[in-house]
């Protein structure tokens, strides 16, 4: 299946218009939207209005969309160039302002074709242990992935006392037949408060703040690799980065966000 159909965003009569219906499957164990399915479905939609890749977006989330509310997506092509596009969406659940994204698409033919950075060396993800779930996880977007804990500790043991190393974990992730696209990767590149809790030690909850998420290339790939860096935490604030690897070590795409932290949990 694409990304569409495993969000289940739907278009309507109006060719700008999509409708997200919030459901456990996209949502957290709050009950709220995953922010990643929120930027995911944006993508998509962009990428349907304008019939061009995108190379990158970026999201604003302002409020929560529960579980059995339905997110209308209103797509805005601003600049339609002769190569790129730049477009937005707002998110909105009755009167009420969800998200906002802005994006790139475009694709251009050029001889220059490189990749700098290397994959981290990690175990196979039959090699890594399963991750399990917290509490209410089952419930979740949670229970659609199979993820492997590549880097970082297992939630059981989460005491505040195991900080990863230099603020770096990582996250081996399978979305079962799910087609490679912008929007899937739009959906992993929200680990940054996983990131988080793991360099603490301990459960620190925190609600995304934004989702940036720039596309390198797509290849197939059974797994991805979510190699999570986090920057730094300051005056309730978390930054960091996450780079989304396929198995062969190609960097499909890198996502950034910023969170605010809540207090920790046991």
């Amino acid at each position: 299946m694409d990304a569409t159909e495993f969000l289940g965003l739907q278009p309507t009569h109006n060719p700008t218009r999509w409708y997200l219906p919030i459901t456990g499957g996209i949502a957290t164990r709050e009950k709220f939207m995953f922010g990643g399915c929120g930027l995911g479905a944006a993508v998509a939609a962009m990428e349907a209005v304008c019939d061009r890749p995108v190379v990158w977006a970026t999201a604003q989330y302002l409020s929560f969309a529960m579980v059995d509310s339905i997110m209308d997506l209103d797509v805005t092509v601003a600049v339609a160039g002769k190569r790129t596009s730049q477009a937005r969406v707002v998110g909105t659940v009755g009167d009420r302002e969800i998200l906002t994204v802005n994006a790139a698409l475009g694709s251009k033919d050029l001889p220059i074709d490189e990749q700098w950075r290397t994959m981290p060396e990690v175990p196979a993800p039959d090699e890594c242990p399963r991750r399990e779930w917290h509490v209410d996880d089952e419930l979740s977007i949670m229970a659609r992935f199979d993820m492997r804990l590549a880097l970082g500790t297992p939630w059981n043991q989460l005491d505040g006392s195991t900080p990863v190393p230099d603020g770096r974990s990582a996250l081996w992730v399978r979305m079962p037949d799910v087609d490679m696209s912008a929007a899937a990767l739009a959906i992993l590149g929200d680990y940054v408060p996983f990131g988080i809790s793991q360099s603490q030690g301990g459960w620190t909850p925190s609600n995304s703040l934004d989702n940036t998420v720039r596309v390198q290339r797509l290849v197939p790939t059974e797994w991805v690799l979510c190699d999570v860096r986090i920057d730094g935490i300051h005056q309730g604030f978390g930054h960091g980065s996450v780079y989304l690897w396929a198995q062969d070590g190609t960097l499909l795409a890198t996502a950034s966000q910023s969170a605010v932290l809540h207090q920790r949990r046991s």
